[in-house]
């Protein structure tokens, strides 16, 4: 039976779903049947007038950051907030207040900004409007000329206003859907960033922690190793001894310990921590449309408020084509504001052309003017691509999803990624395999949003993540110490590793580590006999990385690796440390046969696969000792096994769960896939506490009502307890 917590993200889930829109021609019921919440436009779900039904307040309300506060307003109350930038409209305040033929009002700049995008309905009721806002003879899209800021950046409130009929939407010819008349021009070139400027060691308002690090601050990694036996007779000779490396990133976020309750979740901790670039790449397309684009909106709400004022953002939309909302801003009070504006006026139609959308993605990247130490994109899709994959005809033996990915954020052969991918797979209907390939061939995650309640939860992880970035660019170094010792072989998962020709040396290059997140590889080694010593040195590990906030590169090294050569050596038991990471291995290459042999059709064959691994992983040292790590790897092969009862369910969440296994295991990160969220999962492994906090921080937004906050106590001390080892 699923837990407390899982039931109430679905009830509430449910509680957002049931209510649909409106149109202007669907006659209405009685007034005295209509519930409040019913007048909800999934539209307008990121204004605080509409958000009380679904969500409560915000962790540090703002003047200018209002779009999360959730308000207990009425239908009067709504007369007097402005819906889009969620603050009072009073006349004589010097805002000038636009009345729509639906009579619902807004501030004129509001909505003229949210015009510009090609809205041309009522955010509240989704009437469609003949008469829009448009701003008067200084907007410079409206004469031609191209934005600096396609949002209005910030608008001068004093501009000639008028009012005009909405001619009819103009169609491009080469394309199948409708083209915005008031779309904002987009630049030939996107140098147009925010300036980064002087970055001061403050602690961030908004986001709870510092952009840089106090000269006081440490940073630095921990290397531990783990030979398989810590003896072995000095006769005998090995040809696969394996040791087992791990690196551990030093943490970074102070949790508050002393207050478990909602009050202290919603006030993050400070810490000094590197300032991220991100670019969002998000599917309005048609299917998108309805509750699906609501719950988005709000998932993007919660990203904006816990950005800092020295994290830069950019929204790139797509459906048959793509649109940059806005360039890179930093997340100040106004840049949250506009922000929020921006991506409330997101309205879903057309195909899904993900090529086009990560192209100017990687545009937004490359051509900024100025980089902060940590960058990153995220990718939502609900569908498949309908241009670039499945427009290359139908007779292909194998699509190639690598034509969806550009070039300049694919990993080199020589090892590192510029720019992570994290592909986020919403619903039953988007393509994994392609979302999959993304994230894989970038260096990023694919998550697996199953239901559209977790959302929010699973881009608060992620979000967790990258705002707690430690170490950039690291490479682990092993080299042989004895003369006559070789390295067998490396496995690191997708992790870029080579061995060197003569075998005495090999290096991985993992790239970035969140705090507190850990890496384990094992290495298999040949041991020689020895005749005189009574200890073989094996190994040295090395590590070099740079600081992401003093740019400083910084080199490690571990102590020898060595084992005792008594004579003779009694029973031994094989280290639980290395034979962990040998069951996470052999069960990451059950889970990747399984899904070969499903996608040949053949089901029956693949939940054999996963059962005989389960049976294997029962019956090794950390499988008797019921370490938690080989518990939640029985788990996960026994949810995959029931995802495969079917081809109907196999289609529908069966390839899309591996997958998301398959992305975890491999790169030793936390995704988003079935309950992983819930705090009773098991399916854990990689979460890290930044990651957990962020995403019991997003739970307790959504469930922060006095009624449910029982529910929410099992997670709170979550996040003191350590990773299984």
């Amino acid at each position: 039976m699923g837990s407390k917590w899982r039931k109430a993200k679905l009830a509430l889930g449910m509680n957002l779903c049931v209510y649909v829109p409106r149109t202007s021609e669907e006659a209405p019921p009685p007034s005295s049947s209509i519930d409040s919440t019913e007048r909800l436009s999934n539209a307008a779900l990121l204004s605080p007038a509409n958000w009380d039904a679904c969500s409560p307040r915000p962790m540090t309300p703002t003047p200018s950051s209002h779009g999360l506060r959730l308000s207990k307003s009425s239908s009067k109350s709504s007369k007097q907030t402005c819906s889009i930038c969620l603050t009072k409209m009073k006349q004589g305040a010097g805002h000038a207040i636009f009345t729509a033929e639906c009579s619902h009002s807004f501030h004129f700049h509001c909505i003229a900004s949210n015009v510009k995008h090609g809205n041309q309905i009522c955010p509240v009721c989704r009437a469609k409007w003949k008469e829009i806002p448009m701003q008067g003879p200084s907007s410079d899209a409206l004469l031609g000329r191209a934005a600096v800021n396609p949002i209005g950046w910030p608008q001068n409130d004093a501009l000639m206003t008028v009012v005009r009929r909405l001619p009819p939407p103009r169609r491009d010819p080469n394309r199948r859907h409708i083209v915005p008349l008031f779309q904002a021009p987009e630049p030939g070139i996107f140098n147009d960033d925010e300036s980064l400027g002087h970055q001061p060691v403050t602690a961030d308002r908004s986001s709870g922690y510092a952009d840089v690090a106090d000269s006081g601050s440490v940073k630095t990694i921990t290397i531990k190793t783990y030979p398989e036996v810590s003896a072995a007779p000095r006769s005998n000779s090995y040809d696969k001894f394996t040791v087992l490396v791990n690196v551990k990133a030093a943490a970074t976020i102070t949790r508050q310990k002393t207050s478990r309750n909602l009050a202290s979740l919603l006030q993050p901790s400070h810490s000094p921590r590197a300032p991220v670039d991100i670019v969002t790449v998000l599917d309005i397309s048609g299917s998108m449309a309805g509750t699906k684009l609501a719950l988005l909106k709000r998932a993007m709400g919660f990203v904006i408020q816990n950005l800092g004022s020295n994290d830069r953002l950019s929204v790139i939309a797509f459906s048959s084509t793509a649109h940059r909302l806005f360039p890179l801003r930093r997340m100040s009070d106004t840049g949250r504001h506009q922000a929020l504006q921006a991506v409330n006026s997101l309205v879903a139609n057309g195909g899904t052309n993900i090529a086009e959308g990560l192209r100017k993605g990687a545009k937004v990247m490359e051509e900024r003017m100025e980089k902060n130490p940590v960058a990153s994109i995220i990718l939502l899709s609900d569908g498949q691509d309908t241009y670039t994959v499945n427009g290359l005809g139908g007779n292909q033996p194998k699509r190639n999803y690598l034509s969806l990915l550009p070039l300049s954020i694919q990993g080199s052969e020589n090892g590192g990624f510029q720019i992570p991918v994290h592909t986020f797979g919403f619903g039953t209907d988007h393509d994994a395999s392609s979302m999959h390939s993304i994230s894989e061939s970038s260096g990023g995650t694919f998550s697996f949003i199953e239901t559209e309640a977790v959302i929010q939860d699973a881009f608060a992880q992620c979000i967790g993540g990258l705002l707690s970035v430690v170490v950039q660019e690291l490479q682990v170094g092993v080299a042989c110490v004895h003369p006559n010792v070789c390295i067998g072989s490396l496995k690191a998962g997708s992790y870029p590793s080579r061995r060197m020709t003569d075998g005495r040396s090999g290096f991985i290059d993992v790239g970035d580590l969140y705090a507190e997140e850990e890496r384990d590889f094992l290495v298999s080694v040949n041991v020689p006999a020895e005749s005189l010593r009574h200890e073989t040195a094996l190994l040295k590990v090395r590590c070099i990385y740079k600081d992401p906030l003093t740019k400083e590169l910084v080199t490690m090294e571990s102590d020898e690796v060595r084992i005792e050569r008594p004579e003779t050596v009694g029973q031994q038991v094989v280290s639980i440390e290395v034979d962990r990471q040998r069951n996470r291995l052999q069960a990451a290459e059950a889970m990747a046969l399984a899904r070969t042999t499903a996608e040949q059709g053949d089901l029956a064959s693949a939940v054999t696969i996963l059962e005989n691994c389960r049976r294997v992983l029962s019956e090794t040292v950390s499988g008797k000792s019921h370490d938690r790590l080989c518990l939640a790897l029985d788990a996960e092969l026994k949810e995959m096994q029931e995802r495969m009862a079917s081809r109907h369910v196999y289609e529908a969440s069966g390839r899309a769960y591996i997958l998301s296994g398959l992305s975890s295991h491999s790169w030793q990160r936390a995704t988003a896939r079935g309950d992983s969220t819930d705090g009773s999962s098991l399916v854990q492994s990689y979460q890290t506490p930044s990651m957990a906090e962020m995403l019991t921080r997003s739970q307790a937004m959504l469930l922060g009502s006095p009624s449910t906050q029982r529910l929410v106590q099992p997670l709170l001390s979550f996040g003191s307890q350590p990773k299984p080892r």
